[in-house]
C-alpha cells in the first residue's frame, strides 16, 4: 500500500526557483507547502540582489547624467550631495511594490500553504520546521546562496558589508574598497562612484568580469576608470584591519610590493556559497559538494524524489536560470515527464554602464572547449540611434562555427541586456542569419546592430569576387563606374 503524505510536494526556499515550483504545482492541482526561513517571500533577488541593485544603478545613472548634461548642449546643473537615506527609501518602496506579487496571500490564493521558519529533514519525506512536522511525497530544495566571506587574515575582526547590507546603509560612504571585480563588485562600484563615493576595486584576476572576454570587459573598465574608479587587478589581499573610522586593506602587487588602502567602508563581493547547511541533508543521504547540492540533469538529488533548483545546486546563479529550473522540476515532479536542463542558450547580463550581455559561448569558452570559430563584429559607433543619444562605446561580437552557425553572441554597449533578447529568440528558435539580416528593423534603433552584424557575415559571401564574376558572366555587368 502506497504511503500517504500531508502534501504532494514541499518546497524549501521562497526565491525564484521555489516560487516558480509553488505557483505552477499549486495551479496544476497539487497540494503544496512552501517553507521560507526569512520573514517574507522573494528570496535574495528581491531583497538583496537584482531588484535593489538595479534600483540603485538607475538612481546613480540619473545623478551621473545630471553631472554630464553639458555633453548634450545643456547648461550645467547645481547638484547637492546625495542623501542616501532617500535613496534607500526608494529602494524599499520598489521592493515593497514587487513584494505584493510574492506575498503569502497571493500564494495562498493559488492554493499553496506558506510556512515561515527554519526547516530540517528528519526523514527523506519529512521536514521539521519549528513545532510543525510536514511530510510530502516530493521535496524541492531551493534555498539559494549567500555572500562568500573568505578566510582573509583580519577580515572577521574588520567591519565589512556584503550585498545583504549595502542597500540599507545609513549614509553615503566617503570612500569604499570593493573586494571583487565580478558582476556584483563592478555594478556596485560604478553606482557608488557615480553617487560621489571614492571607490577602489581589488581583484586577484588580471581583468574585471573574469568570465567575459578581455576586450569586452575592457570597454566597461575604461568607462569606470574615466569616471574615477581605481582598480588594483592582479593584486592579492594579504590582510585587513579596523582603523577606527576606516578599514585598512593590505595588498600584494604582482611585483611583490605591499600596498595599503584605507576607506570608510569595505564591501566584500568575492562570490557566493550555497545555502545547504542546517537542512540535515547528510542525515538523509543527499550528496553535497563545495559548489552546491549534487543534482542530475533532471535536477534530482541522490534521493530521486528530492530536487535541487536555483543557486543551491551550484549552477548558473541567475534569477532567470532559477525560474527555468523551477519549470524543469514541475515537468519531472508534477507531469512526470523526464525533462532535462539545457543551458546552451542561457543569457546573462552585467548591468554596469555600458551593459555587458552574453548568450552561448564567448571566445574564452570556445577556446576552452576546443571549438574553432570566426568572429564578426559591429561597433556602436556606426549606430545612428546611439550617436544621437550620446555616442556610448561598445560593440557586438557574433561567434560562428566552421559551418557558419552561431555559437554565441556578446554585446557591450547601451541597453545590451535588452538587445541580447533578440538573440535569445533567434538562437532558441534556430532562426537563420539570413532571416535576421533580412528582417525589417525600425530606424533609428539600437536593435539595428543585431541586423547589421548578421548582415556583415552574409555580405562577405554575397559580395565576394566569385559572385561578382558569375553575375558579370551571365548578365554582362560592366563593373565599376568610378576608378579605384
Amino acid at each position: 500500500m502506497a504511503k500517504t503524505y500531508d502534501y504532494d510536494i514541499g518546497i524549501i526556499g521562497g526565491g525564484a526557483a521555489g516560487l516558480t515550483v509553488a505557483s505552477g504545482a499549486a495551479q496544476l492541482g497539487a497540494k503544496v507547502v512552501l517553507i521560507e526561513k526569512e520573514k517574507a517571500l522573494g528570496g535574495d533577488c528581491l531583497h538583496f540582489g537584482c531588484v535593489p541593485s538595479k534600483t540603485l544603478i538607475k538612481t546613480a545613472k540619473v545623478y551621473h547624467d545630471l553631472k554630464t548634461v553639458g555633453h548634450y548642449g545643456l547648461p550645467p546643473v547645481e547638484l547637492h550631495r546625495v542623501d542616501f537615506r532617500k535613496v534607500t527609501q526608494r529602494i524599499r518602496s520598489v521592493i515593497e511594490t514587487i513584494q505584493k506579487h510574492d506575498s503569502e496571500e497571493r500564494f495562498c490564493s493559488l492554493g499553496a500553504k506558506v510556512v515561515f521558519g527554519n526547516p530540517g529533514f528528519v526523514d527523506p519525506h519529512i521536514v521539521q520546521c519549528g513545532e510543525k512536522t510536514l511530510s510530502a511525497g516530493k521535496w524541492v530544495i531551493a534555498t539559494g546562496a549567500s555572500p562568500l566571506v573568505p578566510a582573509i587574515t583580519g577580515l572577521s575582526e574588520t567591519p565589512h558589508i556584503t550585498n545583504r547590507d549595502i542597500f540599507s546603509l545609513e549614509k553615503l560612504p566617503e570612500s569604499m574598497i570593493v573586494l571583487g571585480g565580478g558582476p556584483i563588485g563592478v555594478e556596485m562600484s560604478q553606482a557608488f562612484s557615480r553617487l560621489g563615493t571614492l571607490v577602489s576595486v581589488v581583484d586577484m584576476a588580471p581583468q574585471i568580469l573574469p568570465r567575459e572576454d578581455e576586450d569586452m570587459a575592457a570597454v566597461v573598465m575604461e568607462r569606470m576608470s574615466a569616471e574615477g574608479v581605481r582598480f588594483y587587478l592582479g593584486h592579492t589581499v594579504e590582510s585587513t584591519k579596523n582603523e577606527g573610522g576606516q578599514r585598512e586593506v593590505t595588498l600584494k602587487a604582482p611585483s611583490g610590493k605591499a600596498i595599503r588602502l584605507k576607506a570608510e567602508t569595505l564591501l566584500v563581493a568575492l562570490g557566493r556559497k550555497p545555502n545547504s547547511q542546517g537542512l540535515g541533508l547528510e542525515d538523509i543521504g543527499i550528496s553535497v559538494n563545495p559548489r552546491g547540492i549534487d543534482a542530475d540533469q533532471r535536477l534530482r538529488t541522490s534521493q530521486k524524489h528530492i530536487f535541487a533548483a536555483g543557486d543551491v545546486n551550484g549552477g548558473y546563479q541567475f534569477t532567470h536560470t532559477a525560474g527555468y529550473e523551477g519549470s524543469i522540476v514541475i515537468s519531472n515532479a508534477i507531469f512526470h515527464l523526464p525533462r532535462k536542463v539545457d543551458y546552451t542558450w542561457i543569457p546573462w547580463c552585467t548591468y554596469c554602464d555600458p551593459e555587458l550581455a552574453s548568450i552561448g559561448m564567448n571566445e574564452k569558452a570556445a577556446r576552452a572547449a576546443g571549438q574553432t570559430y570566426t568572429v564578426w563584429t559591429e561597433s556602436f559607433d556606426g549606430n545612428d540611434r546611439n550617436l544621437a543619444e550620446g555616442g556610448d562605446p561598445g560593440r557586438i561580437k557574433l561567434l560562428l562555427n566552421d559551418s557558419g552557425t552561431p555559437i554565441g553572441v556578446q554585446i557591450v554597449g547601451p541597453r545590451a541586456g535588452d538587445l541580447i533578447s533578440e538573440w535569445v529568440a533567434a538562437l532558441n528558435g534556430k532562426t537563420k542569419l539570413s532571416t535576421l539580416a533580412g528582417a525589417i528593423h525600425p530606424y533609428p534603433t539600437l536593435g539595428e546592430i543585431n541586423k547589421r552584424v548578421a548582415g556583415n557575415y552574409l555580405s562577405s559571401k554575397i559580395f565576394s569576387e566569385k559572385v561578382k564574376k558569375g553575375l558579370k558572366f551571365f548578365f554582362n555587368l560592366k563593373g565599376r563606374a568610378c576608378g579605384e
